[in-house]
């Protein structure tokens, strides 16, 4: 769970910790302000949703996931997803010197090494805390996900085998949410993992976009994202059907897809319409926010708490999305 939502690497230049720029602001308010930026605080929220997902997939097969231990995973999760995106922007140093100088590491706020430092101890630690709530199963796939995270990271971003490894760690996060009982979705009937795989396709849609948002009259790159969270909304009403929710249950899951869909369509409409950076960035914005409503949509047809619970995330995306930019 990276920002996954960077551009690809072009370009090339030798100037990765800011030390040409001008000189950046001391302190200790500097340096967190700086951390903040660079794990992305409003994307944080993005990451416990998918995990409540989860263990409400679990809970449909009659589990009991404890709070305290969906708490301790979702915990793990917002901790791994800061990890990833540390190392988005250690890896993507070189080129943030010449697209995005104002970044905590080109502005010199932040050393790459420090970055590269914390980013690797945060995915360690994630693995360690999700081994103490929940055992080994959730251990696996934590890390895995860390595994995923790096990969993408600092091999395939840019590339089609690099969309499908952002969008994996996404999918695997919810499949860490499944362990809070002590076993996975992959132990559950087959049905159920068309949840994290529509969850994966979408973002794998919307990181296929964000890598383009450079590039200004791509409006193929656009509709691949529509496309995704199309998908994951048909996957969602498939995934009613054959869950069979109580009619409350149901209303509530197709309100928040309703509600996915207001969030997303307009601005990916407004990026087809005119596909340059200024409407493309905020798209993949709010199509990264939106997952936290897609994820409710499905938590939903376990129980209208679950989708509650999962939605609920979205209000301090929102507010801290005000005051840190979310790509």
């Amino acid at each position: 769970m990276t920002g996954g939502v960077s551009s690809d690497r072009n370009g090339n230049t030798d100037a990765v910790d800011g030390e040409g720029g001008a000189a950046p602001k001391r302190g200790p308010r500097a340096t967190l302000e700086a951390i903040a930026e660079l794990v992305r605080i409003p994307n944080l929220f993005t990451a416990p949703p998918d995990v409540i997902l989860g263990a409400a997939l679990v809970a449909v097969t009659g589990h009991d996931p404890t709070s305290v231990t969906v708490g301790g995973l979702a915990i793990g999760s917002v901790i791994l997803y800061a990890g990833g995106t540390t190392l988005n922007d250690a890896f993507d140093a070189p080129v943030d010197v010449r697209h995005r100088p104002d970044r905590p590491i080109p502005s010199g706020r932040v050393s790459r090494h420090t970055a590269f430092g914390l980013g690797f101890a945060l995915l360690a630690l994630a693995v360690g805390i999700a081994f103490g709530v929940a055992g080994r199963p959730a251990a696996v796939a934590a890390g895995l996900i860390a595994v995923a995270v790096v990969t993408y990271d600092g091999l395939l971003k840019g590339t089609t085998a690099g969309f499908l490894a952002m969008g994996t760690t996404r999918g695997l996060n919810v499949v860490l949410g499944t362990t809070a009982v002590g076993r996975s979705v992959f132990e559950s009937p087959i049905r159920l993992l068309a949840v994290p795989a529509a969850v994966t396709g979408y973002i794998a849609a919307v990181t296929f976009m964000a890598a383009r948002e450079t590039e200004g009259e791509n409006r193929g790159a656009v509709a691949v994202a529509a496309a995704g969270a199309t998908a994951a909304v048909l996957t969602l009403g498939w995934h009613l059907v054959n869950v069979g929710p109580s009619v409350l249950e149901s209303g509530v899951a197709l309100a928040f897809a309703a509600a996915f869909c207001w969030w997303v369509g307009r601005p990916l409409r407004a990026a087809f319409a005119d596909p340059v950076p200024s409407t493309v960035g905020p798209a993949v914005g709010a199509c990264v926010l939106g997952l936290v409503l897609l994820d409710a949509g499905f938590a939903a047809a376990a129980g209208v708490g679950w989708g509650v619970a999962t939605g609920a995330f979205l209000v301090p995306a929102v507010v801290s999305s005000r005051v840190i930019d979310v790509t």
